[in-house]
């Protein structure tokens, strides 16, 4: 991968964040952490991968509320980055959290199970 596609995604996942923090008020966007983006080799598309806190339906709630405001994201992330291409964004809830969680979890019965501490 290219240095600058490291840059691209770097630069799109900061001024995510910080407008989702900022300039959001959908009431159906919950607590939101933009975890990693990844961006195409043509630079024309990224996906973002969110982690966000609460049960399925605060989870279904808040991805519609992205999905709504993905224009007026794109635009505003159009005006802080110089591109010859905005991307399109796509929205994906990232598990990763999740599921070191569940592990964690396992570990920790296993060690339960053989009488470790």
């Amino acid at each position: 991968m290219s240095r600058r596609m490291d840059r691209v995604e770097e630069a799109c996942k900061e001024e995510l964040s910080e407008i989702l923090q900022r300039e959001t008020k959908d009431p159906r966007v919950g607590f939101v952490t933009i975890t990693r983006v990844k961006v195409t080799p043509d630079l024309r598309h990224a996906r973002v991968y969110v982690g966000i806190m609460g049960d399925e339906r605060e989870v279904e709630s808040t991805i519609a509320g992205l999905e709504s405001a993905k224009g007026y994201l794109r635009a505003r992330l159009g005006r802080h980055l110089r591109l010859k291409y905005l991307p399109e964004i796509e929205f994906v809830k990232d598990t990763v959290t999740e599921e070191a969680l569940h592990l964690s979890e396992v570990m920790e019965r296993t060690r339960e199970e053989r009488g470790e501490e």
